[in-house]
């Protein structure tokens, strides 16, 4: 460490990432102090409000070891084999995400791994300070303005430099914008979800199949349901923001209940407060933040859903944010002085950000559309078989983003060589008997070489 570098870092948002940042840090000697606007929820309970049940998968569950947390975090996930898909004609298959019980996710409850992440980043040693907004920020004078809205005091706080891990709404972002132009992008998706609950079952078990992430996918637009511990499942339905069916026709609980009641048959039964959910969970949106700096030379960096929020359609953005906290703190261990590392930072994570958003964007529309298409379901038998054919040269995209810690970016690349010899291997076929085993194993060879485990 630089005797001239400070070993002072200011977070702000203690959220998932924040939360996990402020515990790597603390542990590695930092003095952290982390600013966080919603009150402590080991008070108030958690008040995360809306939020899509995550899916913790081999670089989440990485960080969280690093981090001391990953025994406590999967004492409450419920593992998810695949996608139970329900078709619309009533049929369900269960399309697994690997090969065995070795290759799966978890379904983990943001509320709960926030609460678990918070209280190991005290035990670690960093400050946390709740009901605290930020507010305004002087970066020439390294100092931010913190306002406690339950009775509108105000505090000023000196800083060396900020993190921002505020989520896609950041403030951190807003005041580096007000500094300098970072070249923010946001694409909405046009689309939207709403969230609603299936209960446990009256003996208190699942009322559904547990470990799976149910789907029923309908063309432009699909319902999931994801397990949670409590016997419960999460049901978001994803929907264009205008159309028929889409948020702007389907407005009321009663226009819901009939939607319901004609698309998603066999799920209706499964959810008795319909009406009542839908009326007290607002529609959220969904949309892709893209920047073109994440940082403000020494002074600020942004990490997580700050710097490249993205849609949930591939189950990866805590996964990536937890990766940026591990890159972060590594390149901290150093002697570089703080600007170089952030500039580091972003070199190492922007383009992998940025391919992982760009699967999330393709992932939605194989959901949707794609999963319950004969097409589909042909080039994927062929996959399988072709895994098994040349393990370690032709890996899946999915086993690629969610078992392995290779970079987004490679998996990105190598999984669109494997499409392509996936389309032109079963072009105009119904059936995989007449593929042309020897010439598509010379062509892999050819193309794809041995892929090194992350």
């Amino acid at each position: 460490m630089n005797a001239a570098q400070p070993r002072s870092l200011t977070i702000v948002g203690a959220g998932l990432a924040g939360a996990l940042l402020a515990i790597l840090l603390a542990r590695d000697g930092w003095r952290v102090d982390v600013y966080e606007k919603r009150g402590d929820p080991r008070v108030r309970g958690y008040a995360g409000g809306r939020s899509i049940n995550l899916a913790l998968a081999e670089r989440g569950r990485h960080a969280l070891e690093r981090a001391g947390a990953e025994a406590a975090v999967m004492r409450q996930a419920v593992m998810m084999r695949g996608r139970m898909v329900h078709f619309a004609d009533g049929r369900t298959e269960l399309q697994r995400y690997g090969r065995d019980d070795s290759e799966v996710i978890w379904s983990v409850h943001r509320g709960d791994l926030n609460l678990t992440l918070i209280g190991l980043a005290e035990a670690a040693g960093a400050r946390l300070h709740f009901d605290r907004r930020l507010d305004a920020v002087d970066f020439e004078a390294g100092s931010a303005r913190f306002v406690d809205e339950r009775d509108g005091t105000c505090a000023q706080i000196g800083f060396a430099a900020l993190v921002g891990a505020d989520g896609a709404g950041s403030a951190v972002r807003s005041a580096m914008q007000r500094a300098t132009d970072l070249g923010e992008r946001v694409e909405p998706l046009g689309h939207g979800y709403r969230e609603l609950e299936i209960p446990p079952a009256a003996d208190g078990g699942f009322r559904i199949e547990p470990n799976a992430l149910h789907i029923w996918p309908r063309g432009g637009y699909m319902c999931i349901a994801l397990p949670n511990d409590e016997r419960t499942f999460t049901v978001t339905l994803f929907m264009p923001n205008h159309g028929d069916p889409g948020f702007d026709s389907v407005r009321t609980p009663e226009q819901a209940r009939a939607l319901f009641a004609r698309d998603f048959t066999d799920a209706l039964p499964l959810i008795p407060d319909l009406e009542a959910d839908w009326a007290a969970n607002p529609a959220g949106t969904l949309a892709t933040l893209y920047l073109e700096r994440w940082h403000l030379d020494r002074r600020a960096v942004l990490i997580g859903d700050a710097a490249h929020a993205m849609v949930p359609f591939h189950g990866q953005g805590m996964n990536c944010a937890f990766e940026d906290c591990v890159e972060l703190a590594q390149r901290l261990r150093g002697e570089a002085p703080l600007e170089d590392v952030f500039a580091g930072f972003q070199a190492a994570r922007q383009p992998n950000a940025l391919a992982i958003q760009q699967m999330a964007l393709e992932n939605y529309r194989e959901m949707r559309d794609r999963v319950d298409d004969s097409d589909y379901l042909l080039q994927r038998a062929l996959e399988l078989e072709l895994q098994q054919r040349h393990p370690g040269r032709f890996v899946p995209r999915y086993a690629m983003v969610s078992f392995m810690r290779i970079p987004y970016a490679l998996a990105l690349e190598r999984s669109r060589r494997q499409h392509a010899i996936l389309e032109r291997a079963t072009y105009g076929l119904d059936s995989l008997d007449r593929v042309d085993r020897g010439a598509l194993d010379a062509e892999i060879r050819a193309q794809l070489a041995p892929l090194e485990q992350g």
